[in-house]
């Protein structure tokens, strides 16, 4: 794979107040390395890069891949729990799994939602080309409009090269994309390509006027629904990075780390040098301001 433009960010909360560019070539474990312990053979193209991005490799794994490069500097090292959940039962199989009280939360919330609207749940699902290119006219406005768009460059994919990517997966069978609609337009957005045998949690986003009703929470039980009954897979990975979404729907995890592997010479060791020094002073100011009882405050005026 050739080298990507890959800034690295410093980030404070929701907000990226300086980005440095690199070109870096990812290097990228599927859910299913990380469950069969398989090691990535090591990039195409790296020798023309700054170096590499690692993402979700196994815990166990990080100084062997560290290892296989000696000449390259890690940093920017994030561990976490990265959850998935286990297809192989049935949906209610699954919903016994959650609490009485987390279950009961979750039928309320599809309640309030439907009642809002005046009826039942909207949901449609795109498979074929067709349908994931009216999946893309509807979703990417309002994908424009989430927070993850607005501040982290994190929203739906509107570019050429991976609207291509999505209708050619549709075109293989490989593409599972949700809408949940009121009152005919779009207010949440869910797709999930398919890679071996699991779903890939790739976008989730919904309109930020309805974001009291939940819509990403209902339409994910909507989805999850439909492809337990499908049983087209045998995992639903939630890919890099924790969240209160993906440990309540998820059913297992594993100890995962993403991280930068730079080539060592002295820019790049001042950059990660300068970029743990900045992550150091966040986490101590975070946790200064969960002791002091201000962090909601904060959070919500970073994302305003």
């Amino acid at each position: 794979m050739t080298a990507l433009p890959t800034p690295i960010h410093f980030t404070l909360g929701s907000r990226r107040l300086l980005s440095v560019p690199r070109r870096l070539v990812p290097l990228v474990f599927s859910l299913e390395d990380v469950l069969h312990a398989r090691m990535r053979s090591p990039p195409i193209g790296e020798e023309q890069s700054d170096g590499l991005r690692v993402l979700s490799a196994p815990l166990s794994m990080v100084d062997e891949i560290a290892r296989r490069f000696p000449d390259h500097v890690i940093g920017g090292r994030q561990d976490y729990r990265r959850y998935y959940i286990d297809m192989a039962g049935g949906y209610d199989e699954y919903l016994g799994r959650f609490s009485g009280k987390t279950r009961s939360t979750l039928r309320r919330k599809q309640r309030r939602l439907a009642d809002e609207i005046g009826g039942t749940l909207g949901v449609t699902e795109h498979r074929t080309p067709a349908e994931v290119e009216a999946f893309l006219e509807q979703a990417l406005p309002l994908s424009a409009l989430t927070y993850q768009a607005r501040l982290l460059d994190a929203g739906l994919p509107d570019d050429p090269a991976s609207h291509h990517t999505m209708l050619e997966r549709a075109e293989q069978g490989r593409m599972r994309c949700f809408l949940l609609k009121a009152r005919g337009h779009a207010i949440a957005y869910l797709a999930l390509p398919v890679e071996g045998e699991t779903l890939v949690y790739a976008h989730l986003g919904y309109h930020p006027d309805w974001a009291r009703l939940s819509p990403g929470t209902v339409l994910q039980m909507e989805a999850l629904e439909r492809l337990f009954a499908e049983q087209c897979v045998r995992w639903f990975d939630f890919t890099e990075g924790e969240g209160a979404h993906k440990a309540m729907f998820g059913t297992d995890h594993v100890e995962c780390a993403s991280f930068l592997l730079l080539k060592g010479d002295a820019f790049n060791r001042l950059l990660l040098g300068s970029l743990a020094a900045f992550d150091g002073s966040v986490a101590a100011a975070k946790a200064f301001a969960e002791k002091s009882g201000t962090l909601a405050r904060a959070r919500k005026l970073l994302r305003s």
